[in-house]
């Protein structure tokens, strides 16, 4: 596969698709995104999320090692920390981080609903956000964002000061930073919005996306591109008028955000709505999705990219991914007596060929976890990246050979 997409890049290009087909009723792509300095990301690909221009527990040259080529970095807290200027005079995120990967920014609307709007309906993108009732709000607990028609006003979680962050001065701070693909400002809505705020929240992120547009085709020296956002909640009407919009604009590449429905099969419909509206030749982004059922659904749909906290943020709690059914598994359990040591004398998965596999059992890690060492959350971390970034090559190698059907089935299949 490595020749194949060594022989087949056009250096020139930031995108190219290099390979289509259909299975059942799949609709399958392999693409390869590039960046000024070289850097390849073989699509489809999981991307995580370094949200303060690092993974926690890691360092950039233990991705490096995983063949991490493409992380995502959070606008909003690189301005509010060490500020976008002072990463701007150090040479800009790559250097600033010493990584050469294709480095994706975030413009500040998802933490315009983690700290707004997430809070007051009790949802999030990873618990309850497809919660129908979502859970009582705590009152003591301070909302620290609003949304208005003109910026996004941010009470900083870390000294209180205020931020108003506009679509110009999102696009602003991304360039400063130096990200390979930046995001139009938007705003993602919670599962509980009503229609009527839905569709006024889409209507203002499609002027903040003309917004960004302008500004960034001002600004750019032309190493970096530009995303619109795709919103409009679980409602088709609302969906299919942001998707026809945002695609007539000339975007570098087209992310779908927001509210994914009120259940996980929601997912699956909304991307049925949108994606025969979407040029080909762009690449597509999911924005905040990554569950293993989230990344097949994505993938049979013609998304490229994914981003999302599951392996890295599971691992920080102990829980890891396994290659059998089902899937994960906690390591934090404690073991009394000799029996019980003896199951957990091998590593996390016999199948498993990481760094953290090779070396190291259950019972070491547990120990580790237990006593709150610090190389716990390394190695664990290392494990579920590793899982992630090896589940994404075999489904690449399974669409090129078109085996893809069979190799899903192979994966799910509830073995012990």
């Amino acid at each position: 596969m490595k020749n194949y997409i060594e022989n087949t890049v056009n250096k020139s290009n930031f995108f190219k698709l290099l390979h289509s087909s259909k299975e059942g009723n799949y609709n399958l792509r392999i693409g390869i995104i590039q960046n000024s300095l070289g850097s390849k990301l073989i699509t489809p690909a999981f991307i995580p999320v370094a949200t303060n221009a690092s993974i926690r527990a890691l360092d950039s040259l233990k991705l490096k090692d995983l063949e991490i080529n493409g992380i995502f970095v959070n606008t909003y807290h690189m301005h509010v920390h060490p500020g976008e200027d002072i990463i701007q005079e150090l040479g800009k995120l790559h250097k600033f981080m010493n990584y050469d990967g294709i480095i994706f920014t975030d413009s500040g609307g998802f933490q315009a609903f983690s700290l707004g709007q997430a809070i007051e309906h009790g949802v999030g993108k990873i618990v309850s956000i497809f919660s129908k009732e979502g859970k009582k709000r705590n009152n003591n607990i301070e909302k620290l964002a609003e949304i208005t028609d003109d910026y996004i006003i941010f009470k900083s979680h870390l000294d209180g000061k205020i931020i108003k962050l506009s679509p110009e001065k999102s696009i602003d701070i991304q360039i400063k930073l130096g990200s390979d693909i930046l995001m139009v400002l938007d705003e993602c809505t919670s599962p509980l919005a009503s229609y009527e705020y839905t569709k006024k929240s889409m209507e203002r992120s499609m002027r903040w996306a003309l917004r960004s547009l302008e500004f960034f085709k001002k600004n750019n020296k032309g190493n970096q591109y530009l995303y619109g956002i795709i919103q409009g909640g679980h409602h088709y009407d609302l969906r299919i008028k942001s998707t026809e919009f945002i695609s007539s604009l000339p975007f570098d590449g087209i992310a779908i955000g927001g509210s994914l429905g009120t259940s996980k099969e929601n997912i699956k419909e909304i991307l049925s709505w949108v994606m025969n509206y979407i040029p080909e030749n762009l690449p597509r982004h999911l924005l905040g999705i990554g569950s293993l059922n989230e990344i097949f659904t994505a993938i049979e749909n013609g998304i490229d990219t994914f981003d999302c906290v599951i392996p890295t943020r599971y691992a920080r709690t102990g829980t890891v991914f396994t290659n059998s059914y089902p899937f994960i598994k906690d390591i934090t359990a404690k073991y009394y007596n000799q029996i019980e040591t003896k199951k957990y004398n091998k590593p996390i998965d016999e199948n498993c060929n990481c760094y953290t596999c090779r070396n190291y059992t259950v019972a070491y890690l547990n120990h580790l976890f237990f006593v709150g060492e610090i190389a716990a959350m390394t190695l664990l971390t290392i494990h579920n990246l590793y899982f992630y970034s090896n589940l994404l090559k075999n489904i690449r190698e399974a669409i090129l050979q078109n085996r893809y059907l069979k190799f899903k089935e192979q994966f799910f299949k509830k073995t012990s």
